[in-house]
């Protein structure tokens, strides 16, 4: 191989990578120091500019060479979805390289062979992880068997309908809001006919896979950090995300209310306290399912779930919600970045379930359903609450990475 060949091959895989890592839910930030950290290992001069629907990417040629950019590279994407399978594998393969294991070439041919389509079996255990999720956190959040029954149905029908849009872009543009209307149309209907529930809590757990509270706490992961585009991006689609949610939702309570449907106060006691545990236990087996982990994986993506529970539960109950959050982010954040340094691969097999059940995504649907409701004092109150959780979860992060460094970002 040539000089020129090489060179072109290094590039290519570079490029691919970025994709890819793009393509996989990395923030920005994470990205760009990891591509940017890998090419310098293959002796490339890059500058790479990511956001959450786009990369741009520039090479120079080898390092040492003053003669500016040789080659510019837009690649338009849309937001990536957290894959992490995908994240280990597309990490082994530049470990690979880097190394020189694998040449550049080979090592762009692996990264495209990742593309596999989704499996009938992948796609019925999405949707039965739906229901499980919705149920689970319906006992977490504290309601009867009515509302878990209810929640987790409806999470099943939500998980349909998402799996149907993945084939229909005029269905995927109307995901959040359709969903969100029915799950609240169904919860409404049930409460009127069949039996008093707590609608909020059965809402809010039937449409909690879709809740943006990931997004919104990259979001600010990225604009702490001087992403300032990204993260301003990243905030502008998660509150994009929660508006049709709310949308969905408000239409179909005035609709039920239209029909004379009424709500009446749930009277079925909280589930006892194994119930709560038990749930975690589902509610964790179902994100790592969601969150497409290898099967060897499980234990430690369940793991980094229920150490994230129960660090925000009991320190949360000595020194208030918001240091349990941070206490939680930091010992996520420094266990993620800890396992990668021992065992050489991604912290994010920690961290992404890890925070998953921190993030304010519900607080923030909450918020815009009072706004929508003409009840701004509610509305602000609840925002206040998200910002705030927002806040305490980032700062948690940065401390866990100040604590213990990550390894190349990943």
């Amino acid at each position: 191989m040539t000089e020129a060949e090489s060179l072109r091959a290094r590039t290519e895989f570079v490029v691919e990578l970025s994709r890819r890592l793009h393509a996989y839910g990395t923030a920005s930030q994470r990205l760009e120091a990891a591509v940017g950290k890998v090419a310098k290992r293959l002796g490339l001069t890059c500058e790479i500019w990511a956001n959450p629907t786009g990369i741009i990417i520039s090479f120079g040629g080898a390092l040492g060479d003053a003669g500016g950019p040789e080659n510019t590279r837009v690649l338009r994407m849309a937001p990536g979805d957290i894959d992490l399978a995908k994240m280990c594998a597309t990490d082994a393969i530049a470990e690979s390289v880097i190394t020189g294991a694998m040449d550049a070439r080979d090592g762009r041919t692996a990264l495209r062979a990742l593309d596999k389509p989704t499996t009938t079996k992948q796609a019925a255990l999405a949707v039965l992880c739906f229901g499980l999720t919705s149920g689970s956190v319906a006992v977490l959040l504290k309601s009867g068997w009515p509302e878990v029954i209810t929640a987790a149905l409806i999470g099943w029908l939500v998980g349909l309908i998402y799996q149907a849009s993945a084939s229909s872009s005029r269905l995927s543009e109307a995901l959040d809001a359709l969903a969100a209307f029915t799950a609240t149309f169904i919860a409404f209907a049930v409460t009127h006919y069949i039996t008093p529930l707590a609608l909020d809590s059965v809402v809010i757990a039937s449409i909690i896979v879709l809740l943006p509270g990931l997004s919104l706490t990259i979001a600010v992961s990225e604009l702490s950090s001087q992403q300032l585009v990204a993260g301003t991006s990243r905030f502008a689609g998660a509150i994009a995300t929660l508006l049709k949610l709310t949308f969905g939702a408000v239409a179909a309570l005035q609709i039920g209310r239209a029909l004379g449907w009424h709500t009446a106060e749930s009277v079925s006691p909280p589930l006892p306290e194994p119930f709560v545990w038990l749930a975690l236990l589902v509610a964790a087996y179902a994100f790592a399912v969601l969150f497409r982990a290898r099967l060897r994986d499980y234990p430690l993506v369940m793991g980094a779930a229920i150490l994230s529970f129960v660090v925000t539960r009991y320190s949360g109950a000595t020194f208030g919600t918001e240091a349990g959050v941070f206490f939680s982010g930091v010992a996520i954040a420094a266990a993620g970045n800890l396992y990668a340094r021992l065992f050489n691969r991604p912290g994010a097999l920690i961290r992404v379930p890890g925070i998953i059940l921190l993030v304010p995504g519900s607080t923030g649907f909450r918020s815009l359903s009072f706004v929508f409701e003409r009840d701004v004092y509610l509305g602000l109150d609840a925002g206040v609450t998200v910002i705030t959780v927002l806040i305490t979860l980032v700062a948690g992060l940065m401390i866990g990475n100040l604590l213990i460094a990550p390894r190349r970002n990943l």
